[in-house]
Formats: structure tokens, C-alpha cells, sequence
């Protein structure tokens, strides 16, 4: 609690020399350290994060908690030292009155979900489709500043069933093999993405079982960068509304492929995969948020790398248990403050939810307003 008075401040000073400690040292946490996201565990903060980025590393976490792409760095994002810091007075420029301004957070949260809608996504759809309400619940429960709520699907390729179809298109009707093979709109916003009024359970049920008719070369980092370009999202373009300057953005990516350039070796076809590497997949993506990374959530469950892999998937044989290593998606995921992993083999991803709701809340609390 910030001091409301002289009388306060100088008792907060006061106690601030005695423990020669302030949690303003290290940035302020961005999550609840430790804390475990299905095999997945989230470790460290926003700081931490933000340290590993500073020093040429990746600021996410991965499979076995350290900072994505950090071995031996566990120790200095920890904040762990020998000598202990003296105080750290920022106490900001105080108002009138002696009065602090309160933290507002996040007033608007946009969720974009990226599905991977190609032969062997059903099992994983269902699991995404249960979790989902709890999911929901759990987040307008615990971000006590947001207000309203956008929540967009995509796939993985084109979209054929959409009235609006293409690549990025947000899903309002689906077809095909496995899919709910239904009209999901109208939502309550009238456009292409559902909000706080719909009854998102349903809604969500709808546009989400996107089928297993589609393209077996999944673009998901292709589809995502589009559903959010500027492009599809002006006035009467297909995401039209969608993405807003002044909220939250998360994005969900559900697959059990990598995306990336090869040769099917079953059948010696070219696989495009999106265009572009990782990092022009992170640079898209932040500028969507006028160039600050900490407004955007990344949640990616996929085949993570080992030692939390998830068993081979047998795509020469129409396999559709397991998953296929996505290193290039994992190293995307872990360039972000807010980025995690996890095993899109689970049998359940309540548990991947229930606690990316810790992430989400930081970055929520941590937003900065555009401008």
C-alpha cells in the first residue's frame, strides 16, 4: 500500500532503510514466481524477463522453468546477491495534497485464438473448448481493472467456411470434418469477434471447433499477424473493430505442428510454413502495440522441446496422437515478458489456464496506456 500522508511516508522510509529492501529494486514481478502451468513452470518475473532480454537472452519461460533460452541465468534473474541493496526511493512526483495516483491497470483485454484446424487438432480442440469457460471466469474474475473483453478465433490456414474468408480472418461460421459445422454469429458486438455480453461459453464452443478440414502446411504465425494487421481490422474490413490501442492483447496459439519451411518427407511436397523467422513473427507482433511488448500475453501450447516434449507425432502414417517439436514457436514465445509455454498433449489444459491467469493479471497491472 503506497503512504497517504507524511507521517506514513516518512514510517515507510524509515522501514525501507531499516530492511534495506524495496520490491521496486527488481521492477515489480510479473507473475507468481514458481508457479507451475501444466508441466510448464513459470519462473521469475517481469524483471527477470526483461533481464534476460537485456542481456541478449529470451525473456519468456520454457519447459523446464528457466528463462527460455537461458541455461546458467537462473541465479541473476533471481535477483540473488551477496550484499544487500541499500533503499531505493522512487516514490514518483506526488500530487497535491501528498495524495498518490493508484495504479489503473488494464481497462480492455483482447484475446485473439490461433487453431491449428489441420487432420489431427480434435482431440485438442475439445480439450481447448472445456477449458476454456473456467479459463474465463477465472481471468474477469482476477483482473479487477478490465472492463471489457474482445475474443477473436482464427485458424490455421484460409478459412473457406467464413462469410469474410482468408488468411486472418476472424471465424464467424465453420465446416468440414470434426467442426461444429455452424453460423457462430451474430455476436453481440454485430462484427466478426465476440465480447463481455455474448454468452462466451456457447459462442466460444461454436467458433472454436474449427474442424480438422484444413490445410495440412499450418501457417498459425501467418494467420495471427494478419488477424491483427491493420489491414483487417479498419472500418469494414473483416476484423473490423477487433483490436484496440488501449487493451490487453492476448494471444492463445494451439498446435501440434511446428511452422516452418520443409519437405514432407512422407511425400516429398514443399511446406511453406509462414513467411518469415521468429523474430520477424515477434517484431509484427509488437508493433501492433506501438513497439511495447509488455502490453501482449503470448500463451503457446504446443510440442515444447525437451525435456517436456510430447510423444512424436506420426504424420507419414495419419497419426493424431503426440505432437511435432516446435522450437520456432517456443523461441517466439519466449522473446515476450509474458510468454509461456505448454504441452498441447496434455490431456487437459485446465491447469495451462489456471495459472496463465497469474501471467495475464501482471501484464494487466503492468499495462501502459498508448501514448
Amino acid at each position: 500500500m503506497r503512504p497517504r500522508n507524511a507521517s506514513l511516508l516518512t514510517a515507510a522510509l524509515t522501514l525501507s532503510v531499516a530492511c534495506g529492501d524495496d520490491s521496486r529494486e527488481t521492477g515489480g514481478s510479473a507473475s507468481a514466481s514458481g508457479a507451475t502451468i501444466g508441466t510448464i513452470t513459470v519462473s521469475g518475473s517481469a524483471s527477470a524477463s526483461a533481464s534476460a532480454s537485456a542481456s541478449g537472452t529470451d525473456g519468456g519461460t520454457d519447459s523446464d522453468g528457466t528463462s527460455a533460452g537461458t541455461e546458467g541465468s537462473a541465479s541473476s534473474a533471481s535477483g540473488a546477491s551477496d550484499t544487500i541493496p541499500g533503499p531505493k526511493f522512487d516514490l514518483g512526483e506526488v500530487p497535491d495534497g501528498g495524495i498518490f495516483p493508484e495504479d489503473e491497470g488494464c481497462k480492455n483485454v483482447d484475446l485473439l485464438f490461433v487453431i491449428d484446424n489441420s487432420g489431427s487438432m480434435e482431440d485438442e480442440q475439445v480439450n481447448l473448448i472445456n477449458s476454456f469457460p473456467g479459463f474465463v471466469n477465472a481471468m474477469q474474475m482476477q483482473l479487477d481493472s478490465a472492463e471489457s473483453y474482445h475474443v477473436g478465433v482464427t485458424t490455421s490456414d484460409v478459412n473457406a467456411y467464413n462469410a469474410c474468408s482468408g488468411f486472418g480472418s476472424l471465424v464467424t461460421r465453420t465446416g468440414g470434418a470434426n467442426s461444429s459445422n455452424a453460423t457462430c454469429t451474430p455476436y453481440a458486438s454485430g462484427k466478426a469477434f465476440m465480447n463481455e455480453a455474448d454468452d462466451l461459453g456457447q459462442k466460444f464452443q461454436c467458433a472454436a471447433k474449427v474442424g480438422t478440414g484444413g490445410d495440412g502446411n499450418e501457417q498459425p504465425m501467418y494467420t495471427m499477424g494478419l488477424a491483427l494487421s491493420q489491414g483487417l481490422n479498419g472500418p469494414g474490413a473483416c476484423n473490423d473493430g477487433f483490436i484496440r490501442e488501449d487493451a490487453l492483447l492476448v494471444v492463445v496459439v494451439i498446435t501440434d505442428e511446428e511452422d516452418d519451411h520443409e519437405v514432407n518427407a512422407c511425400n516429398q511436397l514443399p511446406q511453406s510454413g509462414s513467411p518469415g523467422e521468429p523474430g520477424d513473427w515477434y517484431n509484427q507482433l509488437v508493433a501492433v502495440k506501438s513497439g511495447v511488448e509488455s502490453n501482449i500475453v503470448v500463451l503457446s501450447l504446443i510440442g515444447p522441446p525437451a525435456p517436456n516434449s510430447c510423444p512424436a507425432l506420426d504424420k507419414c502414417n495419419g497419426g493424431i496422437q503426440g505432437a511435432e517439436v516446435a522450437s520456432r514457436i517456443a523461441q517466439f514465445t519466449g522473446m515476450f515478458t509474458y510468454g509461456t509455454v505448454g504441452q498441447v498433449c496434455a490431456p487437459s489444459y485446465d491447469t495451462f489456464f489456471s495459472q496463465a491467469i497469474g501471467v495475464i493479471d501482471s501484464a494487466c497491472k503492468n499495462f501502459k496506456p498508448p501514448g
